[in-house]
C-alpha cells in the first residue's frame, strides 16, 4: 500500500506523513518518500522524524516493525517480518537516531532489536532465521527453521556488504567489516572481520586515523 505516491517532492512527503496517521502508528510525524510499500500496516510504528526512503518495503505480520525516532531507512531497503508459523519472538524494533543504508535486507523471524545510533551501510543483510539441512534425505524445506533472533546493541557500525546470522549478538561500540560473515557473538569496543568474522582488535582510545581530517555533524 502507498499513499499520494504520485504527488513528488516536498508536497508529497508533507502529504504521506499525515495520510499515513490513518493506517499505522505514529509518535509525530514521518517523513515518507513515494513507492514505499508498507504490508500489514496495522502492525508498524514509526517515531517522531522517521525517514523511509525511495523504494523501502517494510512487511510486518505480527509482531510488527518498530521504528525509534529520527532514524532513516534508506533507498531500496526490505524490513521483513513473515510470521506465518506464529513465532512469539519475530518482531523488528530499531532504535532512535539510527540508520539502515541502502538495499538493507533484515528478516525479523526470529525478532531482531537494533539499539540507538546504529549505522548499516550499503547491502547489509540482517537475518534472523536459518533453514536445517541436517538429513541428507530430506528437502531443506521440510527440516524446519531456527529461529533465535539477533540483537545489535547502541553505537554499532557495520560496513558495506556484511552478513549477521541467526542467533547473533553484537555488543556496544563494535565495528563489522564490509563483507564479513558474523556468525558467532561479537565483544562491545572490538572490530571483527572476515568469513566467518574475527576479531581484529579492540578499540582502545588509540588514534588510527593519523593526520587526516575529521569532520563532524
Amino acid at each position: 500500500m502507498f499513499l499520494f505516491g504520485w504527488v513528488p517532492t516536498i508536497i508529497g512527503i508533507g502529504l504521506r506523513g499525515f495520510a499515513y496517521r490513518l493506517i499505522l502508528k505514529m509518535d509525530g510525524l514521518a517523513a515518507i518518500e513515494n513507492n514505499v510499500r508498507l504490508r500489514f500496516a496495522s502492525n508498524i510504528r514509526l517515531g517522531a522524524r522517521v525517514y523511509l526512503d525511495y523504494g523501502v518495503y517494510i512487511h510486518a505480520t505480527p509482531n510488527g516493525v518498530t521504528i525509534g525516532d529520527d532514524t532513516l531507512v534508506m533507498h531500496g531497503s526490505i524490513l521483513h517480518v513473515y510470521n506465518f508459523r506464529g513465532l512469539k519472538q519475530s518482531g523488528i524494533r530499531i532504535g532512535k537516531h539510527s540508520l539502515i543504508g541502502e538495499h538493507n535486507v533484515i528478516r525479523g523471524q526470529g525478532g531482531v532489536t537494533i539499539g540507538d545510533r546504529v549505522y548499516t551501510s550499503p547491502f547489509v543483510q540482517i537475518v534472523a532465521v536459518n533453514h536445517v539441512f541436517d538429513d541428507p534425505n530430506v528437502p531443506f524445506v521440510d527440516q524446519g527453521i531456527t529461529a533465535e533472533g539477533i540483537v545489535i546493541e547502541d553505537d554499532v557500525w557495520i560496513g558495506s556488504g556484511a552478513v549477521i546470522t541467526d542467533g547473533v549478538r553484537i555488543g556496544k561500540g563494535a565495528v563489522v567489516a564490509g563483507g564479513a560473515v558474523v556468525t558467532k557473538d561479537v565483544p562491545p569496543h572490538t572490530i571483527v572481520g572476515g568469513v566467518p568474522a574475527k576479531v581484529i582488535r579492540t578499540i582502545t582510545g588509540e588514534k588510527t586515523t593519523g593526520d587526516r581530517p575529521i569532520y563532524h555533524l
